[in-house]
């Protein structure tokens, strides 16, 4: 015989609590879902002292009586006894599968919501606290230390130069290539030059520039920050009272928009060299005739178009790198999650820049 005492007495089944563990639930269970059964009595007199083992069972017990809508009663439940199956009770114990896909869709749509303009607000007030500080540095009034300063300008300057003059030639030199395809039908593959050096110099410059600058330095940005982060270095200079926008960000994002602008003209040069090695060394172009097309369509307009395009990039790559460095996880996972996104976000913003800019001087007329 269990401790817990059972007793079918005209259709009701009586349960007497003690103090000890029942030995077997499953006659209780059983004798629960007895058809017979149509009433389910629970008497606590002699139960002392009790744990979630015997808060379970008659938890369980109840739910029997509720699937066969039959009476559950209990007599003289222990002070907090009582409270504690009400809180178990709170939530239904089974829930319809519609009414759950409803509550998960309506929850994953309002979560979205929350979240976006989480990020949406974060990602303001990061930028705001950036450019504050790259004024308030006009005034020599930041934390910034020079030789943070210099050591980003020499990373993303100097150090990037091989890269982007590379690149930079290629991309000249197959801009070339495709636009003698087409000319070669017209005989005017002298225009070569004009298509090499109008592309280069307005955009194609630029957006390589910043491509590559993307994917080399703002990657680095945000994966020297993410380190910081799970080292928790971040929360050192927080808890020293040091500003991170000051410290961190801001190094960063003055070396990254004075090195843009040279790093597009140095892209613009050496796409027209690519595009002049194609033309004279493949098309048979003279070399004088070459270069006065391509300072023909040469405009200063152009030119400085391709520039500030440059210098925008800079602002996004920066912000990118760092935002998704100093907010990225802190495990090892987290680090490379942050650099995915500041590469991505990076190049993806550039092209919304972009489209903005075009738009702009297309109503401008520029």
């Amino acid at each position: 015989m269990s401790d817990l005492n059972n007793q079918i007495n005209d259709g009701t089944l009586h349960v007497l609590l003690n103090t000890r563990e029942p030995a077997d639930y499953v006659t209780f269970y059983t004798a629960a879902a007895d058809t017979a059964v149509r009433r389910i009595v629970i008497d606590a007199q002699k139960l002392s002292q009790w744990n979630s083992l015997q808060l379970s069972f008659v938890f369980r017990l109840q739910k029997i009586a509720q699937a066969r809508h039959i009476d559950f009663v209990t007599n003289n439940l222990p002070q907090g006894f009582d409270k504690m199956l009400q809180l178990a009770g709170a939530v239904p114990f089974h829930m319809d599968e519609e009414s759950i896909n409803q509550e998960a869709v309506l929850d994953k749509i309002g979560g979205w919501g929350l979240s976006l303009y989480s990020t949406i607000k974060r990602g303001v007030s990061f930028v705001a606290d950036g450019l504050k500080a790259l004024w308030r540095l006009l005034f020599l009034n930041t934390a910034m230390r020079k030789v943070d300063f210099l050591f980003a300008l020499q990373d993303c300057g100097p150090k990037a130069l091989g890269i982007v003059s590379l690149i930079s030639f290629m991309v000249g030199l197959i801009l070339a290539f495709v636009g003698a395809i087409q000319l070669k039908t017209f005989g005017a593959q002298i225009y070569v030059a004009s298509l090499v050096t109008i592309g280069m110099i307005r955009i194609m410059g630029a957006i390589m520039a910043g491509i590559i600058m993307a994917g080399r330095t703002g990657a680095s940005f945000a994966a020297t920050l993410g380190a910081m982060q799970v080292n928790e270095e971040i929360d050192a200079l927080q808890t020293m009272g040091v500003p991170v926008t000051d410290f961190l960000v801001l190094p960063r994002l003055a070396a990254l928009v004075i090195a843009m602008p040279i790093l597009t003209m140095l892209a613009d040069f050496m796409g027209m060299l690519g595009g002049a090695f194609v033309g004279v060394l493949i098309l048979d172009i003279p070399a004088v005739e070459y270069w006065r097309y391509s300072w023909q369509a040469w405009g200063l307009t152009n030119f400085f178009v391709g520039v500030f395009h440059g210098w925008v990039f800079g602002f996004i790559i920066a912000f990118c790198g760092c935002y998704y460095g100093i907010n990225s996880g802190r495990n090892a996972d987290g680090v490379g999650v942050a650099t995915t996104k500041a590469v991505v976000s990076g190049i993806v913003w550039m092209i919304v820049a972009t489209g903005i800019i075009t738009l702009i001087c297309e109503r401008l007329g520029i």
